[in-house]
């Protein structure tokens, strides 16, 4: 009961795994900019985001920009409209990057310099969902903010004490994020949507898991920024039962951030979701967070990061794999057993989208509980 799931390398991949394909890049993503919204109210999401801990730099009735505490111009950007939606994120690429290149081949098109925050140029095309997605260059970076020192430094063990005459004593504050992390996106084909992505972004998995048949079903996927530590992932694909939004993060300094930064969020009212706890593949430190539309939004620190030679690995997908240790993960993160799913899962039956082989697979990797002791 208490094993954690093995991973092994893709050069000694188990009988029956398939290897995650990789196409040619189209070109190089370096950094992911900032998400964009469409919200019906902004006001509740201001008041989250400053209790979040971004730092807002505009807001006026159409339109809300934040920061973190980087170099970055912006992380978020939210926009009055006739929905509550997740719009799509902005990628920065490499400078050898040719954003002509994907006019041509991908179908997209210019964005007027206005448009970006930061300025500069870029191109805006739409994934296979459909979802919208901006690649961009030449955005001017900005002074970062100031952060307090880290505690992580001074922890004091069993082995090693630095701490001396000296107390932690960090203030009840807002969780200050320093920078958009990464995001996360549930789709129904998960290959096709793994190749697009790789693709046009130039990523490498970290991480892959597979379902019970040997087929890649989660991907944790890194920038390529070749001798450079990248984060474990700055995009996570998952194959599910709908294309979804599932959750962006953001870093923050030490852990003793999250525990005040959760602090100021429950005192304000604002809806948890789960943590603290740590995850097993990228090991950070997590806590998780509704805003008002219901949207997650997690703050993480201590995380791995890895360069572009490190080899890929693989491990069963499992329900129990996205966490070490910490209170179970809620149902939420599942696919919901109710009618509306169930209409769903028929309609997808009906038109193809999803057979009753894989709908089982799914169903293997997911329902066993994870923690039977929580």
């Amino acid at each position: 009961m208490l094993r954690q799931p093995e991973s092994c390398r893709e050069s000694r991949l188990p009988h029956g795994v398939q290897p995650l394909l990789r196409p040619r890049a189209a070109g190089r993503a370096i950094e992911l900019a900032f998400l964009r919204w469409e919200k019906q109210q902004l006001a509740p999401t201001e008041r989250f985001w400053r209790d979040f801990g971004f730092h807002i730099i505009s807001s006026t009735p159409q339109r809300l920009v934040a920061r973190g505490a980087g170099t970055a111009p912006c992380i978020a950007v939210a926009e009055q409209g006739p929905a509550n939606r997740f719009i799509g994120p902005a990628f920065r690429m490499s400078d050898d990057t040719d954003l002509a290149a994907y006019v041509e081949d991908f179908g997209a098109t210019l964005l007027p310099s206005e448009a970006i925050p930061g300025g500069g140029r870029g191109v805006t095309l739409r994934d296979p969902s459909g979802r919208s997605i901006w690649l961009l260059q030449g955005q001017a970076r900005v002074e970062p903010l100031p952060l307090r020192a880290s505690t992580a430094g001074t922890v004091n063990t069993v082995r090693h004490t630095p701490r001396i005459n000296r107390t932690v004593r960090t203030p009840i504050e807002p969780a200050q994020v320093a920078k958009l992390g990464h995001m996360v996106l549930q789709t129904l084909d998960f290959a096709g949507m793994a190749e697009w992505y790789l693709r046009v972004l130039g990523l490498i998995p970290t991480d892959v898991q597979y379902l019970p048949d040997g087929s890649p079903n989660l991907a944790f996927c890194r920038l390529d920024l070749g001798a450079e530590p990248a984060d474990h992932h700055t995009l996570v694909l998952v194959g599910g039962l709908e294309e979804k939004y599932e959750h962006s993060a953001y870093e923050v300094i030490d852990l003793d951030a999250l525990g005040q930064g959760q602090q100021v969020l429950r005192a304000a009212g604002h809806s948890h979701l789960w943590g603290i706890g740590r995850h097993l593949l990228g090991s950070q430190l997590f806590d998780y967070w509704r805003d008002p539309d219901g949207f997650e939004h997690e703050h993480y620190t201590d995380g791995d990061v890895f360069t572009a030679d490190h080899e890929t690995e693989y491990s069963p997908l499992t329900f129990g794999g996205i966490w070490a240790w910490g209170a179970d993960a809620p149902n939420s993160m599942k696919p919901r057993k109710d009618l509306r799913t169930l209409l769903r899962v028929l309609r997808l039956l009906r038109r193809r989208a999803l057979t009753p082989e894989r709908l089982k697979l799914l169903g293997s990797a997911l329902d066993a509980p994870a923690r039977p002791w929580l």
